[in-house]
């Protein structure tokens, strides 16, 4: 049997996603929020409140009553507006192929791992 290169293998895979409905609806959400000069603003301060939280949470720092304050306020302006909502939502189409394609990925550890819990004995 030849040997496959698992690097090629998923560069394959990165230029499927590439052309897949999914990225492309992101892609194109994504240049109509660029489109709109007030749109873009808010999506930017959103996706910049949405990194200091993170940043702050994974130094440990604690998230002030007015950041999530902030937060909120932030998330229900964009939820409001339709254009970002449609950008969330192909976002959220794209994680779950994501998702997926892991789970897909991830199959032939949970078959060693298992069987292995199935019978850890190792016996027959």
């Amino acid at each position: 049997m030849a040997e496959v290169n698992i690097y090629d293998k998923a560069n394959e895979l990165e230029q499927t996603l590439r052309e897949s409905a999914e990225y492309n609806k992101i892609k194109e959400q994504y240049e109509k929020v660029n489109a709109n000069p007030e749109t873009k603003k808010l999506f930017d301060e959103f996706r910049e409140i949405q990194l200091e939280l993170q940043t702050k949470q994974m130094q440990g720092e604690e998230i002030s009553e007015v950041d999530i304050a902030r937060a909120q306020k932030s998330a229900q302006e964009i939820e409001q507006n339709e254009t970002i909502a449609e950008l969330m939502q192909a976002e959220q189409a794209m994680s779950q192929l994501i998702q997926d394609l892991n789970r897909v990925i991830m199959r032939p550890l949970e078959d060693i791992y298992g069987s292995l819990e199935e019978n850890p004995e190792g016996e027959q």
